[in-house]
């Protein structure tokens, strides 16, 4: 099943090319946009304010969240502006900063985007200083008020210490006065010491925010995927685009896409798919090589069908388009079923197209046919059957078809169902050529007639709807869809067909024995297609060699 859809995706080649040249596209955009980059990364480690840097790390874990939103503030950038000596550039300086923390650590680190390596380097070490100035500064500004705020609270105290010294100068000693007065200017001088000692421990931090542990160099080559990465990134990213376009279209596409398709619309089997040629559309009717061992094998499935084998009646006809492919497959499909040593007609009856006649090598002589019903006025059948030579497969027997006034009348007329009931003669086979099936009602009116139907189509040109609607009209009709044939050559149209030789070559016939004389090409009764003013034919004078006569009649 993947392999299936893999090969229906290939269907839309160009919707993959162009998503890979979109993908390329994309990538060579974006590979020249950006140039060459260069990134010059510093680290720095984050620690409290301490009074002795060796101690161990403090509880208090810094917020790493808050320094590196404030690394990349707007006072960090006019800092490290000032130092590079652009003040007025800090909106751009930030543009090539990026800093992130490592998880789990107090690190932070620093990387600076430029178009010149030295650039890089420099700007990127000037943050980090800014950075650790701004945090330093910030902390000696702490510290400051800290200090300020003890000393406006030992203010008091010391004025209030000096009272009571000079309080304690007029008492007499060992008075109780004197006592309380020593007290009290004890417990002052306790709270003052505390003070001093709280002040002294602030003055004696160390302030400094952090320590670089990685100092930024001019990187010696640019980083980013690069040109050829990006381009292959593009083409693999072109290449999904391209898969899920043409997923999208096959969707989407009302078209048969595979023989599965074509067997669940028709619920009918397959017979055959016919090679291509090397030219496409095959010039010639009667198929050589693997085309006509294709034909053959279409045949014999339909000898040993048990539909088939009790009328042995055969209607061909496509949905829609022109009769071209039907028409070669009627044809092989009779030299086929004469070459297993039936007795094969050919009927045609597009009788508004009739093209067969002029297009095959006819035998010698004219066999007596069918009359026409004089009540009819149609014309058709005609009164003779025209052997046609088919090679090496034999002769089978065609009775051409005819413009007439009334087709619908002709192709229901009793004549057309006596010629059809040639089936019934033991070892014989009709073979019936009709029009589209979904294009004029030719075709369902011979269906109660012929019984079995089998439909030629190109599956890239048919759609599931068409093939739907000729089961439902075949099976309404009475008929039976014995199966399908599936080729590839379009709808047979001159434009897919492209232009004809000048002049077609006939199809080889079998050759003369040795010594015997080369036979000459020579008329044969035919009808010229559109002279039927008076519902009459014209016919071709046969010029006899006296080397094919024998016993003075001509050989049969």
């Amino acid at each position: 099943m993947l392999r299936d859809q893999f090969r229906q995706l290939l269907r839309y080649r160009l919707l993959i090319v162009a998503g890979i040249l979109a993908g390329l596209a994309g990538g060579a955009w974006l590979g020249l946009r950006a140039g060459d980059t260069y990134i010059a990364t510093s680290e720095i480690t984050l620690r409290t304010p301490t009074t002795d840097p060796l101690a161990a790390t403090s509880v208090d874990r810094v917020a790493m969240g808050s320094e590196r939103r404030t690394a990349v503030s707007d006072v960090v950038a006019e800092r490290a502006a000032e130092a590079l000596g652009s003040p007025g550039a800090t909106a751009s300086l930030k543009h090539g900063l990026q800093v992130t923390n490592p998880p789990n650590t107090e690190v932070l680190r620093f990387a600076y985007s430029a178009g010149d390596p030295e650039v890089a380097a420099d700007r990127a070490n000037a943050f980090v200083q800014a950075y650790l100035d701004n945090r330093q500064a910030d902390a000696e500004e702490t510290v400051a008020r800290s200090v300020a705020s003890y000393e406006d609270q030992r203010a008091p105290l010391l004025e209030r210490r000096d009272e009571l010294q000079d309080a304690l100068d007029t008492l007499a000693e060992g008075s109780s006065a004197y006592d309380s007065t020593a007290a009290d200017l004890s417990n002052l001088a306790g709270e003052i010491a505390e003070i001093n000692s709280a002040i002294s421990s602030l003055r004696a931090l160390d302030t400094s925010g952090g320590r670089v542990i990685t100092a930024a160099t001019p990187p010696g080559s640019p980083a980013g995927p690069g040109l050829p990465l990006l381009l292959c990134i593009g083409y693999v990213v072109g290449i999904g685009l391209g898969l899920l376009a043409a997923w999208v279209r096959l969707v989407f596409d009302p078209t048969v896409r595979s023989p599965g398709d074509v067997t669940r619309a028709l619920r009918a089997p397959v017979l055959g798919v016919l090679p291509r040629t090397g030219r496409g559309h095959p010039d010639r009717l009667l198929a050589e090589g693997r085309l006509a061992e294709e034909y053959r094998s279409v045949a014999f499935r339909l000898a040993y069908d048990e539909t088939f084998a009790q009328r042995r009646r055969l209607l061909v006809a496509a949905p829609r388009g022109s009769i071209e492919t039907p028409l070669a497959t009627a044809v092989n499909l009779s030299a086929a079923f004469a070459e297993m040593g039936m007795d094969a007609l050919l009927v045609e009856a597009d009788l508004r197209t009739p093209s067969l006649s002029g297009q095959l090598r006819h035998a010698d002589g004219v066999r007596p046919g069918w009359p026409t019903d004089p009540g009819c006025g149609a014309g058709w059948p005609t009164g003779v059957r025209v052997p046609i030579d088919a090679g090496e497969s034999g002769i089978f027997d065609l009775v051409p078809g005819r413009r007439v006034r009334n087709v619908p009348r002709a192709l229901t007329a009793p004549a057309t169902s006596r010629l059809i009931a040639h089936a019934d003669t033991k070892g014989a086979v009709v073979v019936v050529l009709a029009p589209a099936v979904l294009s004029y009602a030719d075709a369902i009116a011979l269906t109660d007639r012929v019984d079995g139907v089998l439909v030629v189509c190109d599956p890239s040109q048919v759609r599931r709807d068409d093939l739907a609607r000729v089961r439902e009209l075949v099976v309404g009709a009475g008929g039976v869809l014995l199966g399908a044939v599936l080729h590839s050559w379009g709808s047979g149209t001159e434009e897919d067909r492209g232009p004809l030789p000048a002049e077609q070559e006939p199809a080889p016939g079998p050759r003369p024995a040795p010594g015997a004389r080369p036979r000459q090409e020579r008329p044969v009764a035919r009808h010229l297609p559109g002279d039927d003013r008076d519902g009459t034919e014209t016919l071709g004078l046969r010029v006899l060699d006296p080397a094919d006569l024998e016993d003075g009649s001509p050989r049969q």
